[in-house]
């Protein structure tokens, strides 16, 4: 990332009211970038833009994405050069329940977006965030790469693939980065960090579980995926935006952001090693699930991003995982907003800027 490039510039974020929005949206504002946030409300509660306070930092907008006309009036009003849409249907048991809403929150959404997109003369720069779920799965011992094929059983796995079509299509069609913006997708997942209070996420149920005493049930010690801090994808983002901003060759298209190899690690060592890091209160225990309704074995090749971006993660799963931990020991799980809350969030964003400030990554110019 280059402060540069985003100090003063304005900033379209859909879905800041989410957990990755919500930093997103806090790492932005620390670099400078004037934003505007369009999302409906916070989807828990706790939530992190309540408690970190991400309404101050941005222009709050309450909108929902499958509404064109709101989604379009929004990007026109905030003058917005890069628009960053991270606003979905995030999680994959309740896309079963909820099958039409997940579709029409990922599928139409993201039409919306890009439709509202190439209608405002001033966006130079689009970056949709889909999922490393949108691969058809095939349990493959070896990550996925950009070129393989998309699909889904699941409905929302089966809603980011769905995404990643949508997006291709207005690329070629409209999106193509000379007389209008151009556009990139950014494909991650399975993120941790502070303030994620979702229901049937991994660390968020065990977060609250250590916190009230309470023992914690894991369905799937086996399955792995390629976990990393949410900052680490997020900056993979706003790098894409940058490449992206500049012009530069072969930036619009697809792109993995992931963990070391090393770090694709199964659901019981997550579980083991947060609790370790908890301390003696926390309790856990395995009831495992054989439903079939989510892979087993899930990694991504990041081949692509290292080597054309010089993207490449600066947090290990272990200071990923420790500094979580530590985000939760310190806030807790009071809803309202606290100083806690703000500076252990900040502190990480600097903390993560430093490591990659250090990395020494080539610079692009952009205007």
């Amino acid at each position: 990332m280059t402060p540069d490039v985003w100090r003063g510039r304005k900033v379209f974020l859909t879905g800041h009211t989410g957990f990755k929005g919500g930093w997103l949206a806090l790492l932005l504002r620390r670099l400078g970038a004037e934003v505007t946030g369009f999302a409906l409300e916070p989807p828990s509660r706790p939530s992190l833009f309540h408690q970190a306070g991400v309404r101050d930092v941005l222009h709050d907008v309450r909108g929902d994405v499958r509404d064109l006309a709101a989604v379009d009036t929004a990007l026109r009003a905030s003058g917005a050069e890069v628009v960053l849409h991270l606003a979905a249907q995030s999680l994959v048991r309740p896309s079963y329940d909820q099958p039409a809403e997940t579709f029409g929150s990922n599928v139409q959404g993201t039409v919306h977006v890009l439709e509202a997109a190439r209608r405002a003369p001033h966006v130079r720069a689009v970056v949709v965030v889909t999922s490393d779920k949108c691969y058809r799965s095939e349990e493959w011992p070896w990550g996925y790469r950009e070129s393989d094929r998309l699909g889904g059983r699941d409905p929302y796995s089966a809603s980011k693939a769905c995404a990643e079509l949508v997006v291709d299509s207005y690329r070629a069609s409209f999106l193509d980065g000379t007389s209008a913006a151009a556009v990139a997708t950014g494909r991650a997942g399975n993120v941790i960090g502070g303030g994620d209070w979702s229901d049937m996420r991994l660390v968020p149920d065990l977060m609250r579980g250590f916190l009230q005493r309470q023992e914690v049930v894991i369905r799937s010690p086996h399955a792995v995926r390629p976990w990393q801090h949410a900052l680490e994808p997020l900056a993979g983002y706003l790098l894409l935006a940058e490449r992206l901003l500049a012009g530069a060759p072969g930036t619009a298209g697809a792109w993995n952001f992931g963990p070391e190899e090393a770090d694709m690690r199964p659901v019981g060592w997550m579980v083991a090693r947060a609790a370790e890091l908890w301390g003696s209160d926390a309790q856990w225990r395995v009831e495992e699930l054989a439903d079939g309704r989510e892979t087993g074995l899930l990694r991504l090749d990041t081949a692509k991003a290292r080597q054309q971006l010089g993207w490449r993660p600066r947090w290990g799963l272990e200071e990923g995982l420790d500094r979580t931990i530590r985000w939760y020991r310190a806030v807790g799980d009071d809803p309202a907003s606290s100083s806690a809350a703000g500076e252990a969030t900040m502190a990480d964003i600097e903390a993560f800027l430093a490591a990659r400030e250090t990395a020494g990554h080539t610079l692009v110019e952009v205007t």
